[in-house]
Parts: C-alpha cells; sequence; structure tokens
C-alpha cells in the first residue's frame, strides 16, 4: 500500500493543537503567512508518495555496501536525493542568508514526519543535515560559515554528528578521539567513533562531520571536550574539492532495521590525523553539540510519528480487505473484513489516537522552538525558549515509545501476514525500534525532563503548562456536549495526577535523588499521555469551531485517547511516588 500524507490532520494539529496559527496572529512570525503551510505539505505529500515511498521496501531489502572505503546505498537512492535537494526540500527551513528559504522549523518539522512516513531510511540524512546546520550556524565562524553553510543548506553536501565511541555509549565524558593544534589554526584529529548515521554513503560529493574530540591539555570529561568539523574532502579556495581528508568508514552495521541507511565505523588518523577545524571555542563543545543534539532529539520524535502514522494506514487498509469471521449477528453466508471486530477496532484507534497526540506534541515543540527565536518580546522569546526545553525530551521520548507500540500494533492487526516480511508492517517494527535509542535514550530523555527541565525555576515552565491545559479542560467541560463522553473528567483527574507527581519529584530530586530517578520513565509518560490527551480535546474543539467537514472524528479521537489512554494517569502517578523502593532495592532480586 502507497503512502498519503494525512494533510488535514497535520494542518490541524499543526495550527491549532501546536498553537502556530495563535503564534503567526500574535506576530511572533514576523511576515510569516500561515497559509503556506498547507500548500508546502501538499507538495512535500506528493513527493513522499511518488518518489520516496516506492523505494521504502527496496531500500530494506537491498541495504548497503561497504567496499574499498566507501559505501554504496540501495538503488535508486542518490537519484531520489538528487530530485529531493533540486525541489528544494533540504532548504525549507534553512537561514535566508545562506540560500534557504528561512520558513518556520514548525514546517520543517511537519515535512520531516513525512520523509519520515514515506521513508524514514533516507529522511535521516537530512534530518542530521539540519543539525548540522544549525549548530554551524550558531557557532561557527564566519570563515567556515562561508564555505559550508550554503551547501550544506541546499542539500548539496550532508552532515553527520559523531558522538558514540566504543567505550563510551552514552558517558560523551569519557571519549578518547583526541585533537591537536597545528600550526596554521586547523586541528589533527585521530580516533574512531561507531554508530554514525550516514558517516559515508554515495549521495551528494562531499560530507561535512562534525566531530568531538579532546584536546592534550584539555580538561577532565565532558568540560573538556571539543566541536571540529571535519570535511570528506578539503575544499579549495576557490570553493572546489580537494584531497581526501583522513576520515574514512572502516565498518558498517548490520541492523535489525533501517536497513537502507548506513550506519558506519568512522576512522580518523590512519594517514596523520584528520584535518579538522574548531567549531565555537575549546573545551566548549557540548554547548555547540547539544545545538545539535536538541534539533535531532526532536527529528527523531517526528521519525517516531511517522513511522506510527505509515504504519497505522497500512493496517488500515488490510483490516478492510482482510476477511475472517462474522461480525455479531451476523448470519449471512461468508465473512466479514476485520474491522467490524471491537478488538481489531480498538487496535486500530489506539494506533491513530497515539499518533496523532504525538504528533501535536513534537509540532507544539517546534513551534516554541521558533517563537524563542522569532518573537520580538524577549520575554515571549525565553519563555518559548523555556517550553521548548521542557517539551524537547518529551517530544523524543513519548513520540518514539509511540513509534514502536503503534508498529507492534500493525504487526498484530495483521495476524501472522504481520509476521511475513512482505506486507511491510514487520519494517516498520523493526525500523521503529532504534528511534527510542538514537540520541539518547529515552531513559537519558526521562532523566532529563526530571533533572533539568523540571527542576529549572522551580518547575515554572511546567506549572505555566498545566495552567493551559487546564483552561481546555474547562473548555472541554464547559461546552456539554455528550459527545465528548468523560473526556473532561479524565482530562481534569490526569493533570492532578501529573500536578502532584510533578511537586513530588521537585522535592525528592534534591532530597532523594536515586527516588526521584526511579520514577522518571513512567513520570515522562504520564506527562505525553496528558499533554497529548488535553491536546487532542483542543483539536477537537477547534475542528467544530473551524466548521471541519466532519468534526466528529476529532471528537471520538479525543475522547478515545482520554477514556482508554489518559485514564492511566492516577496509575502512573503511583508508581512515580510510591513504586521508588522496589526499584532502589532491587539488587535483592538482580545481583541475589
Amino acid at each position: 500500500m502507497s503512502y498519503r500524507a494525512p494533510i488535514n490532520d497535520m494542518l490541524l494539529a499543526l495550527n491549532h493543537g501546536a498553537g502556530l496559527e495563535a503564534a503567526v496572529k500574535a506576530g511572533h512570525y514576523g511576515d510569516f503567512d500561515g497559509d503556506i503551510a498547507a500548500a508546502v505539505l501538499e507538495e512535500a505529500g506528493k513527493f513522499a508518495s511518488d518518489v520516496l515511498a516506492p523505494l521504502n521496501q527496496i531500500g530494506d531489502e537491498h541495504g548497503i555496501k561497504l567496499e574499498g572505503g566507501k559505501v554504496t546505498t540501495a538503488p535508486g537512492w542518490p537519484d531520489a536525493y538528487k530530485r529531493w535537494t533540486a525541489a528544494g526540500w533540504n532548504a525549507v527551513s534553512g537561514p535566508e542568508a545562506f540560500g534557504g528559504q528561512g520558513l518556520p522549523l514548525a514546517i520543517n518539522a511537519a515535512c520531516t514526519e513525512i520523509w519520515s512516513a514515506s521513508n524514514v531510511a533516507f529522511g535521516l540524512c537530512p534530518l542530521l543535515t539540519l543539525s548540522a546546520i544549525e549548530a554551524l550556524d550558531a557557532h561557527g565562524s564566519d570563515e567556515l560559515k562561508k564555505i559550508y553553510l550554503e551547501k550544506l543548506v541546499s542539500g548539496e553536501w550532508t552532515g553527520t554528528m559523531q558522538l558514540t565511541e566504543p567505550q563510551a555509549g552514552s558517558d560523551v565524558g569519557a571519549l578518547r578521539t583526541k585533537a591537536e593544534r597545528a600550526a596554521d589554526g586547523s586541528y589533527r584529529i585521530k580516533g574512531t567513533k561507531i554508530f554514525i548515521t550516514y558517516g559515508d554513503h554515495d549521495m551528494t560529493d562531499n560530507i561535512v562531520h562534525f566531530v568531538l574530540a579532546r584536546l592534550p591539555d584539555a580538561p577532565a570529561g565532558t568540560k573538556g571536550i571539543s566541536l571540529f568539523l571535519i570535511p570528506k574532502f578539503l575544499v579549495n579556495a576557490d570553493g572546489s574539492l580537494g584531497p581526501r581528508n583522513d576520515i574514512y568508514p572502516t565498518g558498517i552495521e548490520h541492523k535489525l532495521g533501517m536497513h537502507a541507511a548506513p550506519t558506519c565505523t568512522m576512522t580518523m588518523g590512519d594517514h596523520g590525523g584528520a584535518i579538522g577545524y574548531l567549531i565555537g571555542e575549546e573545551n566548549r563543545g557540548m554547548q555547540c553539540m547539544f545545538t545539535m543534539m536538541n534539533q535531532a532529539r526532536l527529528g527523531v520524535g517526528l521519525e517516531g510519528v511517522g513511522v506510527a502514522d505509515r504504519a497505522y494506514q497500512l493496517a488500515l487498509a488490510y483490516a478492510q480487505e482482510r476477511r475472517q469471521g462474522r461480525a455479531v449477528g451476523n448470519k449471512g453466508d461468508g465473512s466479514d473484513p476485520i474491522i467490524v471486530h471491537p478488538d481489531v477496532k480498538r487496535m486500530l484507534m489506539q494506533m491513530r489516537a497515539l499518533t496523532a497526540a504525538a504528533r501535536t506534541i513534537c509540532y507544539a515543540t517546534a513551534v516554541a522552538l521558533d517563537v524563542s527565536v522569532r518573537a520580538g518580546d524577549a520575554k515571549v522569546r525565553t519563555d518559548a525558549a523555556a517550553r521548548g526545553a521542557l517539551l524537547t525530551p518529551i517530544a523524543k521520548a513519548f513520540a518514539t515509545d509511540i513509534g514502536n507500540e503503534v508498529a507492534y500494533l500493525g504487526v498484530q492487526v495483521h495476524g501472522g501476514m504481520g509476521f511475513i516480511e512482505e506486507t511491510g508492517a514487520a519494517q516498520h517494527y523493526r525500523d521503529a525500534r532504534i528511534t527510542a535509542i538514537y540520541e539518547g535514550t529515552n531513559g537519558i530523555q526521562a532523566i532529563d525532563l526530571v533533572t533539568r527541565k523540571l527542576a529549572a525555576n522551580g518547575g515554572a515552565a511546567v506549572w505555566t503548562l498545566l495552567g493551559e491545559l487546564t483552561e481546555i479542560v474547562i473548555r472541554v467541560e464547559t461546552s456539554n456536549d455528550p459527545a465528548f463522553g468523560a473526556t473532561g473528567a479524565k482530562l481534569r483527574e490526569a493533570l492532578i495526577s501529573l500536578d502532584r507527581a510533578s511537586r513530588w519529584l521537585l522535592e525528592r530530586i534534591t532530597s532523594a535523588p536515586n527516588e526521584a530517578l526511579a520514577g522518571a520513565t513512567p513520570y515522562l509518560r504520564l506527562f505525553g499521555a496528558t499533554l497529548g490527551g488535553c491536546m487532542l480535546a483542543n483539536e477537537a474543539l477547534a475542528a467544530r469551531n473551524i466548521g471541519d467537514g466532519n468534526p466528529e472524528r476529532y471528537v471520538t479521537l479525543a475522547r478515545f485517547f482520554a477514556e482508554s489512554i489518559t485514564v492511566q494517569a492516577p496509575s502512573l502517578e503511583h508508581t512515580v511516588m510510591e513504586g521508588a523502593d522496589a526499584v532502589t532495592g532491587a539488587d535483592a532480586v538482580l545481583l541475589g
């Protein structure tokens, strides 16, 4: 089954659930015309359906090859990438000073979902290039920007992010890659990085690597890490490509999924050291890298949304076609489509509702990040930055958990055929799995949420958000619409649970940190389920107000989410606040 972007759902989520329309009306987007979003998404959807989606299964089956220090991608990949950049898709949110279109990150976020849904392995490449653009634009010297930014913005060159090493994993401070100063102001980098997405490929003639390394006199840990730009090919003064740099793929990973996306071991220094250029200041590399990582974390969350939506579309089509059993009360001959069975309906509704909630959370994160740099008022920018920081770990972890859960349900709807590769359901399940690990595992995101984002300014960003969500609940309750069922009551109950859990964690993070850390992951799920439920209710109200052709479908979706998913909030609250002892005392079981 071919992919079709759900444009109406996406626009409702973007404009009303995520608040883009309100932010535009408030003047935070300058002279940006909000109506352009529909046109951009329509065109992105067409490109994804016509060009990228047909390559998804081909790429999975063919994979990639490493021969003679060069990676070759699947058939059709280089041509698709050239067509993608020629159409300007890499430049959507790029800075106009370097050839970008300057459109909001929120618009590009919706496009990222489309690329991920149609072909997530393909979409990984530009996702990391976007992160490279952000880091270089924010922290690079004018000279480096002049040489590299225009090529990265257009997509003529791609970017990578190189953190992980065999002995370090997520503990970036334990890296061993070394950098030495050269007389000409450049640096020589030696070391090995692993799990480098698109570390090498044949889709562009140059790749710009952003690599963390340590100088000889650097402090220990993360305080002594610097960020370097290392091109695959050095660039001559006239902009042409010069000699090959000393950075090579020396291995490729054989993975559970994402077979078409090269994941490389990259080695620097076999021929004297890779020539690199400092980004930002020496020993301040983590600050620069977090610019890349936060952008990438939102992008990975959108991968979760994209895979989930593709899995849902496939499962829905199968459920409408596959005949098995008969509906209750059907005394006729023959079998009915399995979509008539209540348990199949339940799975499909859960798939769609979870996907919709994750989508809006990711879009809201993008809108907050946009406003944090676009708004004219300094306080508005500061508040938006705090909102974006709070939402980023939720967007990344909640959305990728949902990607995995929805892909799992997609296999289940297919039954035995879901376990067979030909249907495609299995590929979505395999591809989704890595997203919960990319860019800091979801456990790390939960720790970040509790120790940094919740704790910032005494929880101010959380209390502000909870106040806004309470206003949504009030509007649901005062609508007196029986179609909402128990939506208002369940959302209000969830907000009370989230408020209590937040206050409990805020106190424990200093007085009993292990208790707080034990509850971090269920807390993130509690936050995502409450936030997502309120946002879907808000979208349902908006669909009514704007005269959507069939607003009842959004009301039904919001009701299902509130009564089937958000309703779990009190249990999650109890797990956060009462489950720590069983976790902290687990050594008796695990090591006994």
